[in-house]
């Protein structure tokens, strides 16, 4: 469901439209997400740490092959510290603004061996502001975001794709910005009824697999016979 909806030129990045439309979401539904999701399109640095400042929200892109990583990440990327052992994100303390790192099991790792065993603190922190993609407010090498971006991004585009072909927007190519954004409200209004009259209308529950399990046939015979 469209929560916010912008039209502009096909020349104005996609970042352009991030800060804005948590403004909106904040200022309008008196609501704010907790994540923001996207993909490489959105990367701002600048602008995803005054979002993270002013509203605690994060934003979790994709990274760029080419971007350069930074202290404690290596190539996956995977946080790990100064020895090379792998290390897991053990939360964000908003006050100081760092995110803390460390080796949940040590007795499984290669810290039982480490020289700098008796001198080490085991967990480590770094500012969120040294790289707000790679730090930010998640992580890119935690849990979550690596859950988001491998199993909830990519039902982003073929949603997308989905509601164009029904609405045959893909087969349209629109010159006027007044007419596309008419063309949007409109094409916003299908999707908002449509989930409205999928929320009102009780349905029968059926089995997600009914069509493909098996049916017991019956042979019309007289048992007489």
């Amino acid at each position: 469901m469209p929560l916010v909806t912008w039209v502009a030129p096909a020349n104005r990045g996609d970042a352009l439209f991030l800060y804005p439309s948590i403004h909106y979401c904040e200022k309008h539904l008196d609501w704010l997400p907790e994540m923001v999701v996207g993909d490489k399109a959105y990367i701002n640095m600048a602008r995803q740490k005054q979002i993270r400042e002013r509203w605690n929200v994060a934003v979790i892109v994709q990274l760029r092959e080419d971007m350069k990583l930074v202290e404690p990440f290596e190539a996956g990327p995977v946080a790990v510290c100064p020895q090379g052992e792998q290390m897991e994100w053990l939360g964000y303390a908003p006050k100081e603004q760092l995110q803390w790192f460390g080796v949940r099991e040590p007795e499984r790792s290669l810290c039982a061996h480490c020289w700098e065993r008796s001198s080490c603190p085991r967990q480590f922190s770094y500012p969120a502001q040294q790289h707000e993609i790679l730090l930010g407010l998640v992580p890119a090498s935690s849990r979550v975001a690596q859950a988001i971006l491998k199993k909830v991004r990519p039902w982003i585009e073929p949603a997308q794709s989905y509601e164009k072909n029904q609405l045959g927007l893909s087969s349209m190519f629109f010159n006027s910005l007044r007419l596309t954004w008419m063309m949007s409200l409109l094409a916003d209004t299908v999707v908002l009824l449509r989930a409205h009259a999928l929320l009102g209308t009780p349905q029968a529950q059926r089995h997600l697999l009914e069509e493909l399990l098996p049916k017991q046939m019956f042979l019309d015979m007289d048992p007489q016979e």
